[in-house]
């Protein structure tokens, strides 16, 4: 999906219109400076504090962005619609129509694209990462903003009509202007939560139709059988996953009664929109008895409900004697309300789970289709049913993660307080460790007590996973996730999980254990442990209630911080591979959870490349993926741009499902001249980490410090507060680095890599140059190196530099930056065949409208950066006060450079 000149043009018309509306806005509230801010295109030229106040030059240009990235938001939604009014849905990247129209020229039949659509199973985790501040108000203001833009391309309005659209932005980027932008205090887990809810409630259930509208309508767009699409079994599988409330992975404020209260929310939330759905549906099934025969297996569904809820179902079918079908909603309706008010006396008066709301659903449908209605059903229930199989009765699945060392400790503490002298647990080596959970594990007897208390991590873990029996006890596991474990380095530290759900009962519940797979060296030896785990006993014995599926979830950020951009995915694309045959091998489906960031040096990009990378005979219908932090708003925030997203992920999804069946030869590439890249790559990447004098430059380079004094997110930015780079989580390390524009872990070592394998092995740097074209993964990875290389700028990066006083040490360590750019920008053209600036257009045109005030907003973030720096503790009200500026700067560049962590 390529831009073209008009594409281009209209999108700076667009931008165009909207900074005449903010500056109007601006020159009516009377801030006649902020308006030459605005309109300010002079590179180089700095607004000093004795002109404007630096809260107001934050703030506004904090705004610009956002608007600027509204309307390429808007301009790349136009552009969709505009190829599909031209008949050319196909053409859209990553959408349905694409799939769909590749499936029927590769004679792909009907009945396995319907098999393949029904198979998708995507899940989308939300989670709350120190790199998201907006407020849900100003999430709001954004989308009522999208849509005025959108209501403004209706080439019908008026000239009255557009000229009362943009008086109404005016008056909204008013409100915008004097609603706070980001936390004024540090966000707890309930702001946090309150974000979440907010997508699953306000976002999701109308992307939901709008998504299953498009395979519908994309469907009979390439003349397909259209009476095949009418089924909502057929379509994929969309569930929704969160961290927030179970992650407590070095996040201590997530206790066990936050974990209870946000399970208790999400059901809460859940049934009052399936509720809303039900309503709706009674409002509108309005068949008349009276000029249509009723069906006698309606009038017996009727009947059964009146019995069952006595008073109350009489009541509900007395308002409405003539309209059976409306009886039978406004019946369900009856049965939901004992759910949600909890009047579980009697089980036939309430619904146990969704699962039977979904019967019944279903129940009516085939009564409609049946009776000649299948219209009405199509129109009425087909998007209820998606809603109660989507969203349940949970709303989101709750994966609860921890780190392996904080389970060790657990174990430790229980061992001691049970009088065990050899109660060391963390420090014994892996054989003691699984021989001794083997041993208890195939004792039935327990080995903790209710009544007793452990210490803190034991008493911690044991609680919440009570928290969770009881909540299955009462609602059943809907709404339950995986248990994460962390560092997963051995077999022991996924035993030890299963020990402690057989302590608290939870063995026998569908609960996935899954190994988190981080750091590189994990990556490489993820294979041997997952071997081990599916040959265990109790591994075994579940899989019946699993349906023979693992999971596997592997980290994108630890990984490339631990080495560097290149070695971390060529690491990830063989461990996939790897761990898939394993799978095969005991016949276990492997399906990944891939902990993906915003940024491209933590798995971020656009759905459909990042699909098509994956290795083939690897996806085989499920796909679960986090959406972290900024990465939400963007990714979902307005309706149609969360269509697309939703649907470039099921879409790509189903084409592996189809790939897996119809390709039989498996496509040969370069492997070794790959690995030869990847492990130069690792290599330079490490020599730089290890430089001595680095740790010192990135403290002072960077605002790392900052960002672990942030009131961004509730997360702490170290696991454990040990100022290591090791205990230093790998979100905050990415997003320092862009902020300072050097961007190192989105390209550093690749320049070198490549260089050398050119040099000294021509022949396989040539084999690269042709796979560039025809393998995705390696294309995907260098299109993504060669963005963060454009993101990354020289000057700005040099100016940050500037902070390590240590001129030895900095010099140093710029030339290897320097260096490693410039050798990575060239190589890459070369391997393409063209200079950047001619295939990057696209990217290179945001940066032109936005990297005049980056440097303004650099410019003050140095000065205040030195400042703070400069104060002692003493001075705590000043250094406050800086530190708010300081934030406010970091929350307006993220918003200029569009993905920063």
């Amino acid at each position: 999906m390529a831009f073209n000149e008009k594409d281009y043009q209209k999108i700076s018309t667009d931008r165009t219109f909207i900074i005449d509306c903010y500056t109007e806005m601006l020159s009516r509230i009377n801030e006649k400076e902020l308006v030459d801010l605005i309109n300010n295109t002079e590179e180089g030229k700095k607004f000093e504090e004795n002109e404007l106040s630096s809260e107001k030059i934050i703030q506004s240009l904090s705004i610009y962005f956002q608007l600027m990235t509204l309307v390429e938001e808007n301009g790349a939604t136009q552009y969709r619609r505009r190829l599909e009014d031209q008949e050319k849905i196909t053409a859209i990247r990553g959408s349905w129509g694409e799939a769909f129209h590749f499936w029927k020229n590769s004679n792909v039949t009907e009945e396995d694209m319907l098999n393949a659509v029904s198979a998708t199973h995507v899940i989308p985790v939300l989670t709350a990462h120190p790199t998201e501040a907006k407020r849900v108000t100003v999430i709001e203001l954004h989308r009522e903003l999208y849509l005025l833009l959108v209501k403004k391309e209706n080439t019908s309005l008026s000239k009255l009509e557009q000229n009362e659209i943009k008086e109404k932005i005016i008056q909204l980027l008013e409100r915008w202007w004097r609603t706070g932008e980001i936390y004024l205090e540090k966000p707890d887990i309930k702001d946090e939560r309150a974000n979440v809810l907010y997508y699953l409630t306000k976002i999701f259930p109308n992307v939901l139709v709008k998504s299953d509208q498009e395979i519908i309508n994309s469907w009979i767009e390439l003349g397909l059988n259209p009476q095949k699409i009418k089924n909502p079994d057929y379509f994929p599988k969309i569930n929704f996953g969160s961290w927030v409330g179970g992650d407590r992975d070095g996040h201590p404020f997530v206790t066990p009664a936050v974990t209870k209260e946000t399970l208790l929310l999400h059901r809460k939330a859940a049934l009052t929109l399936i509720k809303e759905n039900l309503i709706h549906l009674a409002k509108k099934i309005s068949i008349s008895a009276v000029s249509n025969p009723v069906p006698f297996q309606l009038s017996e569904m009727i009947q059964e409900k009146v019995s069952a809820l006595g008073e109350m179902g009489k009541k509900a079918v007395e308002r409405n004697h003539y309209e059976p079908w409306r009886q039978f909603v406004n019946l369900m309706i009856c049965q939901l309300e004992n759910t949600i008010t909890e009047n579980f006396e009697d089980s036939k008066t309430y619904y146990k789970s969704s699962k039977a709301l979904q019967e019944d659903l279903k129940n009516l449908r085939e009564v409609l289709v049946q009776n000649g209605f299948q219209s009405i059903a199509e129109d009425l229930l087909f998007s209820v049913e998606r809603a109660v199989q989507c969203f349940g009765f949970h709303l989101a699945k709750l994966d609860i993660r921890q780190n392996s060392a904080f389970h060790d400790k657990a174990i430790s503490q229980i061992l001691k307080a049970s009088g065990e002298t050899d109660y060391d647990f963390e420090n014994w080596e892996e054989k003691k460790r699984v021989n001794y959970l083997n041993q208890v594990l195939s004792n039935n007897a327990f080995i903790t007590d209710v009544t007793i208390s452990y210490g803190p991590e034991a008493d911690n873990v044991l609680d919440c996973y009570r928290v969770i029996r009881q909540h299955i006890s009462q609602y059943g596991a809907e709404g339950i996730g995986s248990f994460i474990v962390s560092m997963t380095r051995n077999l022991s530290d996924l035993l030890v999980v299963y020990l402690l759900m057989r302590e608290t009962q939870l063995l026998n519940t569908k609960i996935r254990v899954v190994p988190l797979l981080e750091t590189i060296e994990d990556l490489q030896n993820g294979s041997e442990i997952l071997e081990k785990f599916l040959q265990h006993p109790i591994t075994i014995s579940r899989a019946k209630n699993l349906d023979g599926k693992q999971e596997v979830m592997l980290g994108y950020s630890d990984s490339n911080k631990d080495g560097g951009t290149i070695a971390s995915k060529w690491n990830l694309h063989k461990a996939e591979i790897a761990l898939s045959e394993i799978g095969k091998k005991h016949n276990t489906e492997i399906y990944f959870f891939h902990g993906t960031g915003g940024t491209i040096s933590r798995g971020g990009g656009k759905y459909h490349r990042f699909l098509e990378s994956m290795p083939e005979q690897t996806v085989f219908g499920t796909v679960k993926i986090t959406v972290q932090g900024e990465s939400v708003a963007q990714l979902f925030g307005n309706p149609m741009t969360a269509k697309y997203n939703l649907n470039a992920l099921s879409s790509g999804t189903a084409r592996h499902i189809i790939q897996n069946k119809y390709k039989t030869e498996k496509p040969q590439y370069p492997f070794e001249s790959m690995e030869f890249l990847a492990q130069k790559s690792f290599e330079h990447y490490r020599n730089l980490i290890e430089t001595p004098g680095f740790i010192n430059f990135y403290g002072k380079a960077t605002c790392i410090d900052v960002l672990e004094k942030s009131k961004i997110g509730s997360r702490p930015a170290r696991r454990t507060g040990t100022r290591t780079l090791q205990d230093l989580r790998a979100i905050p390390w990415v997003f320092s680095w862009n902020l300072s524009r050097i961007a190192l872990t989105g390209w550093y070592g690749l320049g070198e890599a490549l260089k050398i394998l050119k040099s000294e092995k021509p022949q396989e740097y040539q084999q690269l140059k042709e796979a560039v074209q025809n393998w995705n993964f390696f294309k995907f990875l260098m299109i993504q190196t060669e963005t963060n290389l454009i993101l990354s700028n020289l000057e700005i990066m040099k100016k940050y530099a500037e902070l390590d006083q240590n001129e030895e040490e900095r010099n140093l360590l710029m030339d290897k930056f320097l260096t490693d750019h410039q050798n990575g920008v060239q190589l890459i053209e070369e391997l393409f065949g063209e200079a950047a600036l001619e295939r990057r257009s696209g990217q290179y045109d945001n940066l032109k409208w936005r990297n005049q005030k980056l440097d303004v907003l650099h410019h003050l973030h140095l000065h205040y950066l030195q400042q703070w720096r400069n104060l002692d503790d003493e001075n705590k009200l000043e250094k406050d006060k800086i530190l708010n500026k300081l934030l406010s700067l970091i929350n307006a560049i993220s918003s200029g450079l569009k993905n920063t962590g």
